[in-house]
């Protein structure tokens, strides 16, 4: 399980940071939709990916400690 939620919390904050610096370039291009959504809403996914990775690792780490 340890191994499980690293590998998440990993998998969350790349995909959180690559959204998030997406979201960012195309606001500065000018653009406030992209695909349907708003660039808002994209950065808002990211700050939630990122967060759902930050869960992960403290649960990691606090599953570590319990042993």
């Amino acid at each position: 399980m340890d191994s499980l939620l690293l590998w998440l919390g990993r998998l969350g904050g790349i995909v959180g940071v690559l959204l998030g610096a997406y979201a960012v370039v195309v606001r500065l291009q000018g653009m406030y939709m992209v695909g349907g959504f708003q660039t808002g809403t994209l950065l808002l996914g990211s700050i939630g990916a990122m967060t759902f990775a930050c869960l992960c690792y403290v649960a990691s780490v606090a599953e570590r400690a319990g042993r």
